[in-house]
């Protein structure tokens, strides 16, 4: 395998050390059905040098019974690799690959772009900042892509890259080009994403992907963005996406090793944790401060997003799977009914006051669809009554649990905004949700005061059980 790096060979240790702090970018291809996302990736994969020589071989002896491309090398087979993929020419699954540049390293999620596998779509998009949404030149926007376009802003994407493929079966237009941008500017007026850019590419020919293309000489004089697909993913700034204000720690074990020492290890969803901070536990509202932080490589004076952590308290307080850490003077409501955005995943449809099982964060807990405040029609983003939710169905939610937890909006944390919809006969995930806040019909939504809590146990149990101590007692409930 060639890369573009010469200190591969120059000097091995100082590439790894520039490897290993370079930042990751992930990201998904989507778009509808013959678009060459595929092919987009393998191209990506080839011209940055990053396929193995065997992987080449083994794709160029495939193409000949499973190619789309005449002679040519399918470079789509880089990422279709089930059979099922291949003999149909689509993609099915979502495939993952890794390459790297000298300025930052990816993983990129290649997703379906038929409408019967849009919750495979949904899955790639979940961990990913930027989404490339390819459209066909001689189609323009079409249906699959709008509706990826809304599921990537509904999960958050902040970063799209439309890329206009297939350019050379257009001549390499720019009125085309032009046509296509407006249209689909036009489009994204609902949507809330802060960063849209377009490129004119051919996946299949490589024009604009990693090297500049001889063929939109108008792309990089006209006033355009000017660069290649390689260069805009290189650049586009992600480091701002990220929560680091609002600390969440979801709790996902306590580690109790022996006497001396008590853990609690989850990974850090959002905000910055550090030695010394004020933290609060959630639902009971018990305060403490941060005694160290601790990880297998030794203790750290911060730890960010997407760590997983071993936090230590300086108080004993009875915290458990499923409780959150979070700053001590954070605002976070408790309730046990909240809205939500829900994409179903399922070909059995979501009935309100069914009984499901709902995993959010660390914590599984029982509740159900209260009932479907709208549909949206991913065509128009238009809202319309429903009564019930079919595959691949969109929609705003009354959920309610059978307890009470913190609430986050998913678009400040989607760490903890999140959830899945999981079915108890068949322990299938069927739906997943992004909480868009408390509900108004109230449910139990109230903040608990442990405090006057306590105060009134200790009166009860001085009245009644002299010989019990009112810690012992709040233990058992």
């Amino acid at each position: 395998m060639a890369h573009q790096s010469t200190l591969i060979a120059d000097n091995i240790e100082q590439y790894l050390h520039e490897h290993e702090n370079k930042d990751l970018l992930r990201f998904i291809t989507c778009g509808s059905v013959d678009d060459g996302k595929s092919t987009l990736i393998g191209r990506l994969l080839h011209d940055s040098k990053m396929i193995f020589e065997d992987q080449l071989a083994a794709i160029t002896k495939a193409s000949k019974t499973s190619g789309t491309t005449g002679d040519a090398v399918d470079l789509a087979l880089l990422v279709d690799g089930l059979q099922s993929e291949r003999e149909q020419g689509i993609t099915i699954d979502v495939a993952y690959r890794f390459f790297s540049t000298d300025k930052r390293k990816f993983i990129i999620a290649d997703t379906p772009g038929h409408e019967q596998y849009t919750r495979n779509m949904a899955t790639g998009a979940s961990t990913a900042s930027l989404a490339i949404i390819l459209i066909d030149a001689r189609y323009g926007v079409q249906t699959q892509t709008r509706r990826h376009s809304f599921i990537a802003d509904l999960l958050g994407i902040q970063h799209l890259v439309i890329a206009v493929n297939k350019m050379d079966l257009v001549d390499f237009s720019e009125q085309r080009f032009k046509e296509i941008v407006e249209e689909y500017r036009a489009f994204a007026t609902n949507l809330t994403a802060p960063d849209i850019r377009f490129v004119p590419l051919s996946a299949l020919n490589g024009d604009n992907v990693v090297n500049q293309s001889e063929q939109t000489p108008w792309y990089f004089e006209a006033g355009y963005e000017g660069k290649t697909l390689i260069e805009l993913l290189e650049s586009v700034e992600i480091s701002r996406d990220q929560n680091l204000t609002d600390l969440r720690l979801p709790v996902q074990y306590v580690n109790r090793p022996n006497l001396d020492f008590r853990g609690y290890c989850g990974t850090l969803a959002a905000g910055v944790v550090r030695p010394g901070q004020a933290v609060k536990s959630l639902p009971s509202g018990k305060t403490s401060r941060v005694a160290r932080v601790v990880t297998f490589d030794g203790d750290l004076d911060a730890a960010y997003p997407g760590q997983a952590i071993t936090v230590t308290l300086e108080d004993e307080i009875d915290i458990s799977r499923g409780d959150w850490l979070v700053s001590a003077d954070a605002d976070v409501p408790i309730s046990n009914t909240f809205l939500a955005d829900i994409v179903w995943m399922h070909e059995e449809e979501l009935v309100p006051g069914k009984l499901y099982d709902f995993k959010l964060a660390t914590r599984d807990l029982s509740g159900q669809i209260n009932a479907i405040e709208y549909q949206i029609d991913v065509n128009t983003l238009e809202k319309h009554a429903a009564s019930s939710l079919g595959l691949n169905a969109i929609a705003r939610c009354e959920v309610e649990l059978t307890a009470a937890i913190p609430v986050d909006n998913y678009g400040t944390s989607p760490g903890t905004g999140s959830f899945i919809i999981i079915d108890r006969l068949t322990n299938v995930t069927v739906g997943a949700g992004m909480i868009r806040g408390v509900s108004e019909a109230g449910g139990q939504a109230a903040t608990t005061d442990w405090a006057a809590f306590e105060r009134d146990l200790n009166a009860l149990v001085r009245k009644h059980f002299p010989h019990w101590e009112a810690k012992d007692i709040r233990s058992l409930l």
